[in-house]
């Protein structure tokens, strides 16, 4: 009835989601999530349809789940995007949260899947050049220090026992608060480090050993309160409530991360470096790692590992994300496999950066049926290689390579690679594989409309010739005065 009120004008979406809209109007998009949900046990969930056509918009627009649910009720083309009927409910933020962390990584996989066969299908994805690089996906962390991290861990220690006191367990088990303490001495840090001397450096030592002494002294307390309330769920047997039992797993959780800070801060304080592959830089994601990329505003990253393989389209063919800063070489090999296997062809050419510069990678990209590789070596070389990447056809593809830096800016900048906001390398996963999916859809639906338009079809302006040399063209004269009559 309302699309009948409203002018044609209200009804008509936007070329590019218009396109998008044509391209996932396809059941293969929604068999991923079908392992997740019951077919006949449970409430109705919202339909797949609308949530995929949401996380697209939440993507491509650089939205929250909240500013998202906004968008979609007051615009009309976004509502018939997402096939919500005008008059009709738009999802909760908390349901798309539930279910996007409910489906997580093998279901947004199993959509680059699907997105990536399809494309192959209508013969738009090109496997003549290939280039990877690698990037830091931040985690959702600010900059940790030793301190920060053990009066956050304290505090959330005595929040966790206060919650267990109110659901009644452990109550005759105290723990003193001794988070204003920490943050009294988290200041004095602060406070020291901006006199910038060596008796500064000295004193922010010593009240670092204090406040580990006092992170070590919360949790003999907490374990006592943890083994009460363990007592206490198996007694109460299966009326236990269900936060009781999230709130006892919580506590465990947290007393096993706080125990590696306070190590952590040990190691420092007797002057040595903790491990960065096992170091904990988050409370809340423990899977975030320190990364040394050699940028000079950034020496220091904090979150995952991301490599991106794309071809000459622009189009993201493979990405990958990983705990630390695993070497690059290894990566590659099965990052083109995976591509080869999904274009059902093996790519004709496919350079990277110094990075990945070993005979062994050259090797394997040789074994997959890569006809022609272009990877600068490490180190010094012999002079036939010397040789060989002076080649113009090498050089040519190793300034090709350049632009996947751009393709990372790309997804960086509009795509929500610019920061993780899901923790653990799951939601880092899932976070990133959302935003290659509508990366991709942009990109494979314009690829299918450019290849469908007909011949002699609508283009592209053309620019007007100009004149030789750098001054534009000159003005036409204007056309004489007509003369005033009496």
């Amino acid at each position: 009835m309302w699309e009948t009120v409203l002018p044609p004008e209200a009804l008509v979406m936007p070329a590019e989601l218009a396109r998008v809209d044509e391209l996932l109007d396809d059941p293969v998009f929604f068999e991923p999530f079908r392992p997740f949900f019951d077919p006949g046990r449970g409430r109705r969930s919202v339909p797949i349809e609308t949530f995929l056509r949401m996380m697209f918009l939440k993507y491509r627009y650089r939205l929250g789940f909240e500013a998202l649910c906004r968008e979609v009720t007051d615009s009309v083309s976004w509502c018939r995007f997402c096939r919500v009927p005008l008059g009709g409910s738009v999802p909760d933020h908390s349901t798309l949260k539930k279910i996007a962390k409910r489906c997580g990584p093998a279901a947004v996989e199993g959509l680059n899947e699907a997105l990536l066969k399809k494309a192959a299908d209508n013969k738009v994805l090109k496997m003549d050049r290939l280039r990877a690089d690698t990037t830091v996906v931040p985690a959702n962390v600010g900059y940790p220090t030793d301190s920060g991290l053990l009066a956050r861990g304290v505090a959330r220690l005595v929040a966790l026992v206060a919650t267990l006191h109110v659901l009644g367990l452990a109550t005759r088990t105290k723990v003193r608060d001794r988070s204003g303490s920490m943050r009294r001495r988290a200041h004095d840090i602060g406070a020291w480090l901006r006199r910038r001397t060596d008796m500064a450096k000295q004193e922010v030592v010593a009240i670092t050993a204090e406040m580990a002494d006092i992170a070590e002294a919360n949790l003999a307390e907490a374990r006592h309160v943890l083994a009460n309330a363990k007592r206490g769920l198996r007694r109460a047997g299966a009326g236990a409530s269900g936060r009781a039992r999230a709130t006892v797993a919580e506590m465990e959780v947290l007393i096993g991360r706080l125990e590696r800070v306070v190590g952590q801060t040990r190691t420092r304080l007797s002057g040595q470096t903790p491990d960065g592959t096992t170091r904990l830089v988050s409370l809340h994601d423990p899977d975030a790692r320190p990364i040394k990329k050699g940028r000079i505003g950034k020496p220091v990253e904090f979150g995952y590992l991301a490599q991106v393989l794309d071809n000459t389209d622009g189009v993201v063919v493979d990405h990958s994300e990983h705990v630390g800063n695993p070497s690059d070489g290894p990566l590659l090999a099965p990052a083109v496999g995976r591509a080869k296997e999904r274009a059902g062809k093996a790519p004709r050419q496919v350079t990277a950066d110094r990075g990945y510069g070993e005979a062994k990678v050259d090797d394997d990209l040789t074994e997959l049926g890569v006809g022609f590789v272009a990877i600068i070596r490490k180190g010094k070389q012999s002079a036939a290689r010397q040789a060989a990447e002076r080649k113009p056809r090498f050089r040519k593809l190793v300034k090709w390579r350049t632009g996947a830096e751009g393709r990372i800016a790309a997804l960086k900048r509009g795509y929500g690679w610019g920061r993780s906001l899901m923790d653990g390398l799951s939601g880092a996963q899932t976070w990133c594989g959302y935003g290659v999916l509508a990366h991709n859809s942009v990109k494979i639906s314009g690829l299918i409309a450019e290849k469908e338009r007909p011949p002699g079809g609508p283009g592209p302006k053309k620019e007007r010739p100009r004149p030789a040399g750098n001054s534009p063209p000159p003005r036409p004269e204007p056309p004489p005065a007509l003369p005033i009559s009496a």
